[in-house]
């Protein structure tokens, strides 16, 4: 078999390595367009994880590596005057050239041919096998075959530079640093004595003022080294084409075209703040490798590498999507206590959470758990976020967990049944501090489908007056959703094809515009002024009967796609008067419903606004446009924005992931100011807790985890050992039993995540540069 594989980085060697090893007479060249000793950048940085699959893929370069790294256990955060230290993390930091010269090393020893001061292009090898493309992040080969790549490339805002310093460090260290231009963020690790990686990077705003754009790497360096001076301790920094740059965000459709393969970087790239370019690289040889070994054609290895290893990269590429946002918006987080600040810069990225923080740096969350109990109502030092009270208004839930409002679609005429009745009666005695119900409709025209529940007659204020009674027997508060479906109703049962137009027996819709959900859907009527009046006054009679029923708090549906979602989106609303165009007049009609709402529902009683506060699709909702709309439901008086995202036209593209449309409800509570409900994929008690003490949402509503475990905040308060949930007196035996068991299990749960976690790689104690 011949080999040829252009570019020298780590990606290549370490596949050239792999495969020579394990197919000594395969010819294996190895093309570098620089220098062997060429080294742009200083350190790169390994995981312990990491550092086990090297051991294991190929002992003698791991070796090589291992004793060549400088190591560190913690991470700390400097920021605001203060310093958080939290350790069990597991690190290595390697020179890069050095990490290059040692990979050369041994693949000259295995018989790789390399080149190097050479451009290469994949014809130069027309007798290949296999070609592979490792060219780094601004691949030429990539984008001169980009049709059947298919690369995508989001250049993101902020700007950074890599530079280095002889300043020793035993912890990766984040340094924060506010000025009158604004934040700088350092990024630094000692990669071998006497030298470490400063990764400098700020907003594009801050790099305006600071005029860093007009300055060479000298000067940038100089004032860099004003802004850091105490950090550096006396240090200088050090240049190696430090030039400032955004990063690119680099996804391929497709990484394989004939006997041509992209590796590492050129295939995807991972974000600096999470460390993972290097590792990624490396693992993709490993993966490449792998898919050979396995045996036939190359056009089969190729077609099993790239659908064995693509699911792995793109969650490595989310957790580093999600961390470089953080970074982009660390302004948004900076008026929080400096421990919250460091919780939040912990567990960016969505892979260390509460409970893994609290293996590793238990004091550390006991002060974060501290700050969020100083902030709740009658707050409970001793016990986590989930379970810390919270109040809107007159109204106190007793914990941070809601049920979602999910749709049943099993009313009969709109009236709740026994089922329902049942339903809501499970989720209230499992502990919840809140219920949401479903959408319920103030008119028969104004359901989404047959089944939806609805508050326009005495049955069904009857109905729902019981299950609210039941509630609140068993502890909890409920609010009432009110929604109009819009231009999605009419539709058929959710089960028998949902937002599907109905065969027989629809009504005419209404919407903001004369726009079908489907082009096979029925076409809504544009709303007229009369329209608008007789839906707000339809509303209103609504509330009336949810305030008799004894709600707890009102919420308006303006997400979805449903009636006042359709006024908020450009892409559904396309009006030419006063309610249509920029988002000042698109909120007029939502508003109009809400000032009508508020000045109806008590005072003492919360009221909040569900929003789609991105549709997932271009010329939708912009983050500015969110945040106009939350902004004017705050000062027309609501409490709480329930952030949801999507379902607004049916060609939207989400990119689901845990905790998707968290981002959403964050910016709005730091940004606007005001109190958030965030929901999507969350399914654990230790994600709740994690958002909460990170300030990212102050309530966390959970659906589908309440249809598997009605009891979900039961089972997490015994988990916690939080003994103060409310549980029916029937109930108490099963209760304590639950609580005997669980601290036992979670006991066991804890010893099992220590012995899970990798071996530690630690070296002898890292040196330090000689005086």
């Amino acid at each position: 078999m011949r080999i040829a594989i252009i570019g020298g980085g780590p990606a290549g060697l370490y596949f050239a390595i792999l495969m020579k090893r394990d197919m000594p007479k395969a010819h294996v060249t190895v093309v570098e367009r620089n220098r062997p000793d060429d080294t742009f950048g200083f350190g790169v940085v390994f995981s312990d994880a990491t550092l086990d699959a090297f051991k294991e893929a190929d002992e003698p370069s791991y070796r090589a590596i291992t004793g060549s790294f400088a190591y560190w256990d913690d991470i700390e955060v400097v920021a605001k005057g203060a310093r958080h230290r939290i350790g069990g993390n597991g690190f290595c930091g390697c020179s890069r050239r050095t990490l290059l010269l040692l990979l050369q090393d041994r693949a000259r020893r295995l018989g790789v041919e390399l080149e190097f001061g050479r451009e290469a292009q994949p014809e130069d090898f027309r007798d290949a096998d296999l070609v592979v493309a490792a060219d780094g992040i601004n691949s030429p080969i990539r984008e001169h075959f980009r049709e059947e790549f298919r690369p995508t490339l989001d250049l993101r805002p902020n700007r950074f530079a890599w530079m280095g310093s002889t300043r020793p460090f035993d912890a990766f260290t984040f340094f924060f640093k506010e000025r009158t231009e604004g934040i700088f963020i350092a990024h630094c690790y000692q990669y071998q004595p006497g030298r470490s990686t400063w990764v400098m990077e700020t907003d594009p705003e801050t790099f305006v003022r600071a005029g860093l754009g007009a300055m060479d790497e000298a000067e940038s360096a100089r004032f860099l080294e004003s802004v850091f001076r105490e950090e550096l301790q006396g240090h200088r920094l050090i240049t190696n084409r430090s030039h400032w740059r955004r990063f690119p965000t680099i996804r391929c459709e497709r990484w394989v075209s004939g006997r041509l393969v992209l590796l590492g970087d050129a295939k995807a790239s991972a974000h600096f703040s999470i460390g993972s370019g290097t590792k990624l690289a490396m693992e993709d040889a490993i993966g490449l490798h792998r898919a050979f070994m396995a045996r036939g054609d190359v056009a089969t290895c190729l077609r099993r590498y790239e659908s064995g290893r693509r699911e792995e990269v793109e969650k490595t590429q989310h957790a580093a999507d999600v961390s470089l946002v953080w970074f982009e918006h660390v302004r948004r987080f900076w008026h929080f206590a400096p421990a919250r600040f460091a919780f939040g810069v912990m567990t960016r990225s969505k892979a260390i959470t509460w409970d893994s923080l609290l293996l590793r740096a238990p004091g550390f969350v006991r002060e974060v758990q501290e700050l969020v109990a100083a902030e709740a109502p009658g707050g409970k030092p001793d016990n986590p976020p989930m379970f810390q009270p919270f109040r809107l208004r007159g109204m106190e839930v007793a914990n941070r967990v809601v049920v979602s409002p999910m749709c049943m679609y099993s009313a009969e005429e709109g009236v709740p049944t026994d089922f329902h009745l049942i339903h809501y009666g499970a989720r209230s005695m499992g502990g919840a501090g809140l219920i949401v119900t479903e959408m319920t409709c103030p008119a028969p025209d104004a359901r989404i489908t047959p089944g939806c529940t609805g508050m326009w007659n005495d049955a069904q204020q009857a109905a729902w007056t019981r299950i609210v009674a039941n509630a609140h027997r068993a502890g909890a508060r409920i609010a009432l959703q009110l929604g109009h479906a819009g231009r999605k109703g009419a539709t058929r049962l959710m089960w028998d094809g949902m937002d599907q137009p109905l065969e027989e027996g629809a009504w005419p819709i209404l919407s903001a515009s004369a726009i079908p959900y489907f082009p096979h859907s029925q076409v809504p009527r544009e709303m007229t002024q009369e329209d608008m009046e007789r839906v707000k006054a339809e509303f209103v009679a609504a509330a009336r009967r949810g305030l008799e029923c004894g709600f707890d708090m009102l919420e308006l549906h303006c997400a979805h796609g449903y009636l006042l979602a359709s006024f908020l989106s450009p892409l559904t609303n396309h009006r030419a008067d006063e309610y249509g165009g920029p988002v000042e007049n698109r909120l007029r009609f939502p508003l109009e419903v809400f000032r009508t709402l508020r000045a109806e529902w008590p005072a003492d009683r919360p009221m909040s606004v569900r929003i789609s506060a991105t549709d997932w699709a271009d010329g939708g909702i912009s983050d500015a446009d969110t945040l106009a709309i939350a902004h004017a439901f705050r000062d027309a008086g609501c409490d709480l924005i329930d952030v949801s995202t999507g379902q607004t036209v049916h060609d939207a593209l989400p990119s689901y992931g845990r905790m998707f449309q968290l981002p959403w409800a964050d910016m709005i509570r730091n940004e606007a100011g005001m109190a958030v409900m965030c929901v999507g994929s969350i399914t654990t008690a230790d994600q709740v807790n994690t958002i909460v003490a990170a300030g990212r949402a102050d309530l966390v509503a959970l659906g589908r985890p309440h249809l598997a475990d009605p009891s979900f905040t039961l089972h997490a308060a015994a988990e916690y050992g939080v003994r103060d949930v409310a549980t029916p007196i029937q109930y108490e035996y099963g209760k304590q039993a639950l609580f005997r068991t669980a601290a036992r299990a979670r006991e066991e749960m804890m010893e099992l995540r220590r012995k899970a976690r990798p071996a530690s790689h630690a070296p002898a104690p890292l040196g330090r540069a000689a005086e």
